[in-house]
């Protein structure tokens, strides 16, 4: 009796640690799984290049200038059209650099100063070369204007703005890495360049 009890207890005990270690195995292998999941996920994610980089840096001050165009136009256009204008441009732009600052600090990277100005001072060497950006000249002239005047400066200025845009998103598009900033790229390669035609319609260019 004493022998098959023992040998009763022994296959319970053997039976319940196999459950036991089939248990926790299933367990480890899924919480592993889900890790290596998150974990690609985020690599993905994540993943930047030096253009990307450039990009966010570039575009940065690039529309941040197009934005003090843009606040020019609330008291000296005439045109409802170009005011109209103006206003989308500040509505599209302003998140937009937002969404970039991010980035940037999550990557660990300079952010481009605000109120900077566009010879490429404050530490910002070569901005007044970057494509499609205005002079000192050509800003204080854009202040000074006022009525039609002011719009037919607006909308010259802001055509070689976009289209420098353009360029630089094109260039992200085709060489950037991280999926959200080559996304933005794409999406203003498409407004700037319908934009782009409003403004030579309203010119009488198109």
């Amino acid at each position: 009796m004493t022998t098959t009890r023992t040998r009763a207890v022994l296959v319970a005990l053997t039976a319940t640690a196999a459950l036991a270690l089939t248990a926790c195995g299933s367990g480890d292998d899924t919480t592993s799984g889900a890790s290596a999941t998150t974990s690609s996920s985020a690599t993905a994610e994540g993943a930047h290049n030096a253009q990307d980089v450039s990009f966010a840096q570039g575009m940065i001050p690039h529309h941040q200038q197009a934005l003090e165009m843009a606040e020019l136009a609330a008291d000296r256009a005439s045109s409802a059209q170009v005011k109209d204008l103006a206003a989308r441009i500040e509505k599209a732009q302003d998140p937009e650099i937002n969404t970039m600052t991010g980035w940037l600090k999550a990557w660990g990277e300079d952010v481009p100063m605000a109120g900077m100005d566009h010879s490429g001072h404050a530490g910002m060497s070569g901005m007044s070369g970057m494509s499609g950006m205005m002079s000192d000249k050509d800003m204080t002239a854009l202040k000074k204007a006022q009525g039609t005047d002011f719009d037919t400066m607006f909308l010259t200025m802001m055509v070689q703005h976009h289209q420098g845009a353009v360029e630089m998103a094109g260039t992200e598009k085709s060489k950037g890495d991280y999926a959200p900033a080559t996304s933005m790229a794409d999406s203003i390669v498409t407004a700037q360049n319908a934009e782009i035609k409003e403004m030579n319609k309203l010119l009488g260019k198109g």
